[in-house]
């Protein structure tokens, strides 16, 4: 499935890609889950998670809660990738709707900037589940993101 264009964003970080992905590899929470981060562009990430039964619920789908983890990290990457390389970002708040069980062999996590912003980012992220390579849409969140200006993010 493609994704449509989005608004054309200027990092203010050159090495926003690489600062994005290393942010991403100090997530033990994405590495226990086994999520991986597929895209980063500015804007934009998408984050891939193949299915396990190991973050599933008792009917056999991926458990919501592990959607919204991966809802909330593709979007929350998406605003980090627009911050200056001496600032770091928070989520503030997200809502998430969970609108078709999380039913595949893979999800696939889209973030986006809808609004960025010196101090709060708005962003916002769809969840696909993909199986035999169909793709449904599973969850829709909005997130507000808090940008920790000069505040790096701890080491592993």
């Amino acid at each position: 499935m493609t994704r449509p264009p989005l608004e054309p964003f200027r990092p203010r970080d050159p090495n926003y890609a690489a600062r994005v992905r290393a942010s991403f590899d100090l997530q033990h929470a994405m590495a226990l889950i086994g999520a991986k981060m597929a895209v980063v562009e500015p804007g934009y990430t998408e984050i891939h998670l193949p299915y396990r039964e190991g973050i599933t619920q008792q009917h056999g789908f991926i458990h919501g809660g592990v959607v919204g983890m991966i809802a909330d990290s593709a979007a929350g990457y998406a605003a980090n990738t627009l911050t200056s390389a001496d600032a770091s970002v928070l989520t503030v708040e997200y809502k998430i709707n969970l609108i078709a069980p999380a039913d595949g062999e893979r999800l696939v996590a889209r973030g986006e900037v809808i609004r960025p912003g010196r101090t709060l980012i708005i962003t916002k992220a769809e969840v696909f589940a993909v199986k035999a390579e169909e793709w449904t849409l599973c969850a829709v969140m909005q997130q507000t993101i808090m940008v920790m200006h000069g505040r790096q993010e701890k080491p592993a």
